[in-house]
C-alpha cells in the first residue's frame, strides 16, 4: 500500500509472463477488502501491460524515482548528441602536437598543455543527469577559449 507502507499481500512470482501478472493483480483485487484507487509501480513494460488489462479503469503512475528516470531520457539523449557534435569542433589534436616538432621549446610545452586540456575535457564525462557530459564539455571548452584569448592577448602586450 502507497500511503500506509505496509504490505497487504504478498506473493512470490517465478515468472514474469504477462498472464501471471495479471492473474496476480486480480487476485489482489478478489482477495482485499480495499479498493483499488490506483496503482504505483516502477513501470516495466510486462507490469504496465498487465496493469492495463487486470485494472483497465484504475490510474496507473510510476513512482517518483522511475518517473524521472523516464523523464530524463530526452534531455539525457540531447546532451549526448550536443557532446558527440561539440567532439567534432575539436579533432585534431594529434596533428597539433606533431607539428611541434621545429618549435621552441617553452613553447611546445605550452601548445602541449594546451592540447592535454583539451583532450582531459573530452573525455571528462559527467554523470547524468546531474552533471551531464555535454554541458560539461562545453563549459571546459569555454574556459580553454577564454584562457587562450587571454595568452593571446599577452603575447601581443609583450611584442609591442
Amino acid at each position: 500500500d502507497c500511503l500506509s507502507g505496509e504490505i497487504l499481500l504478498a506473493k512470490t512470482l517465478l515468472s514474469s509472463r504477462n498472464e501471471d501478472l495479471v492473474a496476480l493483480l486480480l487476485e489482489v483485487t478478489n482477495t482485499l477488502d480495499v479498493p483499488i484507487d490506483g496503482v504505483v509501480s516502477d513501470g516495466q513494460q510486462s507490469i504496465r501491460k498487465a496493469v492495463r488489462l487486470a485494472l483497465p479503469s484504475i490510474a496507473h503512475g510510476l513512482c517518483h524515482y522511475h518517473y524521472l528516470k523516464e523523464a530524463i531520457i530526452p534531455i539525457y539523449e540531447a546532451d549526448r548528441h550536443a557532446k558527440k557534435e561539440l567532439k567534432k569542433k575539436v579533432r585534431g589534436l594529434r596533428d597539433i602536437e606533431r607539428s611541434l616538432v621545429n618549435e621552441d621549446k617553452d613553447l611546445a610545452t605550452i601548445i602541449e598543455d594546451y592540447c592535454s586540456a583539451v583532450r582531459s575535457s573530452i573525455t571528462n564525462d559527467g554523470h547524468p543527469p546531474l552533471e551531464a557530459s555535454g554541458l560539461k564539455l562545453q563549459e571546459n571548452l569555454t574556459l580553454i577559449e577564454q584562457s587562450l584569448e587571454r595568452m593571446e592577448k599577452k603575447v601581443l602586450y609583450h611584442h609591442l
